[in-house]
């Protein structure tokens, strides 16, 4: 894994997640992650189910049927360290016990468990702020930094008391926010508990077309993904790992 920041590659084999929805199954997906590991990808990020805002859930059984025969082919195949995005125990029970070795959890490891699951492995996880479900997340979205902060405090806690040492904080951009406060939270990581390494996520969202209307996704993307670097995330989560490590390396760290 690089010295520098953390870059976490984005592999949806979903029909529906917002960016690339249904572009990667089969062949196409493993090829997608050798071109991200060979771009500079640290970590690849495996998810079977849509978090899109106003996403629909999907069973256990049609999760795994998506996300366990690319892990079966990824995993022997690379030495990238691989994780699985889902909120489900019997998702990320079967994930690990063919040789994922991170949890990443937008519903901050709340599943009927989850904790006592992560905490068995002894594997690194994510904990996300989401405020709500994919499908409620942005009728009453969270309105200050405080909140998410005060969630993921309480999260981690919760976390350590279960065992669990390698915990990685994610304030949940675009899940259940503003615009206003997803920029907020990208001026102000300092704010979060940052004796915790932090996540940050912004790729492709939509509201970065409001703040930056007149450039490529990706680049925005970037930019953004930079600036949190910059202000404290120590690891970032992106569709185009390319355009992230050129990004990167325009700004080498002192």
């Amino acid at each position: 894994m690089s010295s520098g920041p953390v870059v976490m590659g984005i592999l949806n084999v979903t029909p529906d997640s917002f960016s690339d929805g249904g572009k990667y199954y089969g062949k196409r997906a493993l090829e997608h992650a050798f071109d991200m590991i060979d771009q500079g990808a640290d970590i690849i990020d495996v998810g079977g189910e849509s978090t899109r805002p106003g996403s629909n859930p999907i069973s256990a059984e049609e999760e795994l049927s998506r996300v366990i025969p690319i892990l079966k082919d990824l995993i022997p195949s690379i030495s990238t360290p691989i994780s699985i995005d889902t909120m489900k125990t019997e998702v990320a029970q079967a994930a690990l016990n063919i040789g994922v070795s991170m949890v990443n959890d937008t519903n901050a490891l709340r599943s009927d468990g989850m904790l006592e699951l992560v905490a068995s492995y002894n594997v690194p996880c994510v904990i996300v702020h989401m405020k709500g479900t994919p499908k409620t997340m942005q009728s009453n979205p969270a309105t200050s930094i405080c909140e998410v902060t005060n969630f993921l405090k309480k999260r981690k806690e919760v976390a350590r008391n279960a065992g669990i040492q390698n915990i990685i904080l994610d304030p949940g951009i675009g899940f259940g926010k503003t615009p206003k406060l997803n920029m907020e939270i990208i001026d102000n990581i300092c704010h979060l508990p940052t004796e915790n390494p932090i996540l940050v996520g912004v790729s492709r969202k939509k509201f970065l077309s409001q703040f930056y209307p007149n450039i490529d996704i990706d680049d925005a993307t970037a930019q953004v993904s930079m600036k949190a670097i910059n202000n404290g995330a120590s690891m970032v989560r992106v569709h185009n790992v390319k355009r992230m490590i050129e990004e990167i390396r325009r700004h080498p760290s002192p």
